[in-house]
C-alpha cells in the first residue's frame, strides 16, 4: 500500500515515533510506513494481549524499545536515526492509573519529554517536533463554545497535570532553545496536538470504554460504566492522526506553525458514554451494559474542543461522522474476532478515500 499525500513531505524522511507500538502510535506507523517515510519506533512493550502492534506485523519500522526515563538509551536511538520529524506519542495515557502510580506518570509524562528535548537539543538532523497531548490539559470551566487553545492549562488527575506539564515544557523549549534566534541553536519546531477521545480497531488498553466493552462482548458479560453521563468528543483514531500529519507538513515548510493546536469531532458528536454505548451497540448487539454506581475518582464530566483554529488555519477537519466512526470500529472487532480479519490497512484506504472525495487539502 502506497499513499501520496501530505505533498510529499514524508516520502523519504526519516521519521522518529514514540510510543509506537501503543494504540495510537501503531496506527501513525501504519500511515507513514504508506507513505513511504523512514520510520524508527522507540516505546516500551505493549501492555496488552493481544496489541494492534503486534498483529500489524510491521517488520520494516525499526523497534527500539527504550523508556524515555532512561536518556542515554533516547540519545543512542538519535544518534543511530538521525531523525527529521518527530512524532512524541509515547506516554503514561490512563486517568486512573495516575491514580494508582502519580510518581511514575509525571516522570514518564514530564520528565520523559525533557529527556526527548535534550535528545533533539543534540541532534542536528531534527527540524519538527510534534508532541501529542491531551483535550484534558485544560482547567475545567463551563464554556459552551469549547476549550480553545488560549484557554488556561490545568488538571484535576495526575494524568490531566502531568499533560498541561508536558504542555508547559514544550513551549518552555520552544522558547529557550528552538527559537530561530535562540541562543546560536538550530532552529527546531516544536507543536503540540491536543485531540480528544480516539476509538478505533486494535484498542485492548485498560479503562477505555470501548475497549472493555469489547472484551466484555467478547466473553458473554456486561461492561460495567462509571459515568454515563459524562460527554467526550469521540473520533476515529485516523482523525488526529491526519491532523498531526497534517500539522507536520505545514511546519516543515513553515515555522509559524509552531504552537498548540486542538483536533476534535464537530460538535454533533461530542455525546455522552452512555449515548455512545447506545449507537455502538446496533452496530454489534453482542455489547452490554450496567450502571456502575460505586464510588470512583475524580473524572471530568464535559469535555469539549474549540477546533477553529485548526480548521481555519491548516485546512484540517474530521473526515467520518461518528457514526461512521463507530460503524468502523464494530466491524474491526468483529472481523477480528469473528473471522481472524485485520481490517487496519482497508480502513485506512477508506478513510483516505472519504478526504478526497471531500477536497480535503492534504490529500494531495
Amino acid at each position: 500500500m502506497a499513499l501520496n499525500l501530505f505533498g510529499g513531505t514524508y516520502a523519504g524522511r526519516r521519521v522518529l515515533v514514540t510510543g509506537h507500538t501503543g494504540f495510537k502510535g501503531s496506527w501513525l506507523a501504519l500511515w507513514l510506513r504508506a507513505l513511504n517515510a523512514e520510520i524508527a519506533g522507540l516505546a516500551l512493550d505493549p501492555d496488552t494481549h493481544p496489541s494492534h502492534w503486534h498483529i500489524l506485523g510491521l517488520s520494516d519500522v525499526a523497534d527500539h524499545r527504550v523508556d524515555l526515563r532512561d536518556a542515554e538509551g533516547l540519545a543512542r536511538v538519535f544518534d543511530t536515526h538521525r531523525p527529521e520529524i518527530i512524532f512524541h506519542l509515547a506516554a503514561q495515557p490512563l486517568v486512573r492509573r495516575s491514580y494508582r502510580d502519580p510518581v511514575g506518570t509525571f516522570d514518564t509524562n514530564v520528565m520523559g519529554l525533557v529527556n526527548l528535548f535534550e535528545a533533539a537539543r543534540s541532534c542536528a538532523s531534527v527540524r519538527v517536533l510534534i508532541n501529542a497531548t491531551t483535550d484534558k490539559v485544560y482547567a475545567e470551566h463551563a464554556n459552551p463554545d469549547g476549550y480553545r487553545e488560549t484557554d488556561p492549562l490545568g488538571g484535576h488527575d495526575p494524568y490531566s497535570s502531568s499533560k498541561a506539564c508536558a504542555e508547559l515544557v514544550s513551549d518552555s523549549y520552544r522558547k529557550s532553545f528552538f527559537a530561530a534566534e535562540g541562543a546560536g541553536e538550530s532552529p527546531v519546531r516544536v507543536a503540540t496536538a491536543r485531540a480528544g477521545n480516539v476509538i478505533g480497531g486494535g484498542d485492548w488498553a485498560e479503562d477505555r470504554l470501548v475497549p472493555d466493552l469489547v472484551r466484555a462482548a467478547a466473553t458473554g458479560g456486561a461492561l460495567m460504566i462509571r459515568n454515563p453521563a459524562a460527554v467526550r468528543p469521540w473520533q476515529h483514531v485516523l482523525e488526529p492522526l491526519s491532523g498531526y500529519l497534517r500539522l507536520g507538513q505545514l511546519l516543515w515548510n513553515d515555522a509559524g506553525f509552531a504552537g498548540a493546536w486542538n483536533f476534535g469531532p464537530d460538535a454533533a458528536d461530542e455525546i455522552s458514554v452512555g449515548s455512545l454505548v447506545s449507537q455502538l451497540s446496533t452496530h454489534w448487539p453482542a455489547l452490554r451494559t450496567e450502571h456502575d454506581r460505586a464510588w470512583h475518582p475524580h473524572e471530568a464530566k464535559l469535555l469539549r474542543l474549540n477546533c477553529d483554529r485548526a480548521r481555519q488555519q491548516l485546512a484540517w477537519r474530521p473526515v467520518w461522522n461518528l457514526s461512521t466512526a463507530l460503524g468502523r470500529t464494530a466491524s474491526w472487532y468483529r472481523g477480528y474476532y469473528e473471522a481472524q480479519r485485520i481490517d487496519s490497512e482497508r480502513d485506512l484506504v477508506a478513510y483516505v478515500d472519504d478526504a478526497r472525495y471531500a477536497g480535503l487539502e492534504w490529500t494531495v
